[in-house]
């Protein structure tokens, strides 16, 4: 299946001169999104993820399907004052601003083995930050999982360090 016919293409979202790719047709397709989740399920397997980590929104969109999938936990990264436990948090800038996410201080074991997942791979800040806060916490990396990479952002750069895996490239 090309996953690549369930992604819309939208000019001047959010602001002029950006692509946006809008991955909600794939997600409301049950084929499509069952195949994305598998893919990435797999690649969780293969890397014996004992923990998924999903950055909000749309990383807890894939990630908690895969996490349900393989029987292991999902650990939410949000933005400030979104979580009510004690935190730590990691600032970062966007293909088109800033931000700051946080997690639980207490949602990694040290050793834990984490697979993180989001929708897209642009800059890579947003996956930076969700590494550095779960290595903050002792947490093992093991890899990133995408549905699609924007190549000419080249945000793997910032992750060479890791496995990635994409389902589609632009």
């Amino acid at each position: 299946m090309d996953l690549k016919k369930y992604v819309a293409n939208v000019k001047d979202f959010p602001k002029k001169g950006i692509l946006f790719r809008d991955i909600t047709p794939l997600m409301n397709n049950g084929e499509a999104f069952r195949m994305a989740t598998d893919e990435i399920v797999k690649f969780a397997k293969e890397k014996a993820a004992e923990l998924i980590v999903g950055p909000e929104a749309r990383g807890f969109i894939f990630g908690c399907p895969v996490s349900y999938a393989m029987g292991i936990g999902f650990v939410p990264v949000r933005k400030p004052k979104k979580l009510p436990r004690e935190v730590v948090e990691f600032s970062y800038d966007l293909e088109y601003g800033s931000n700051t996410l946080c997690m639980h201080r207490d949602a990694i074991k040290p050793g834990q083995r984490v697979l993180i997942v989001d929708d897209l791979l642009a800059t890579g800040g947003t996956m930076e930050a969700a590494v550095k806060l779960v290595e903050e916490l002792g947490g093992v990396v093991v890899g990133l999982a995408f549905l699609i990479e924007l190549e000419e952002l080249n945000g793997r750069e910032k992750l060479k360090d890791y496995p990635v895996l994409t389902l589609m490239k632009y």
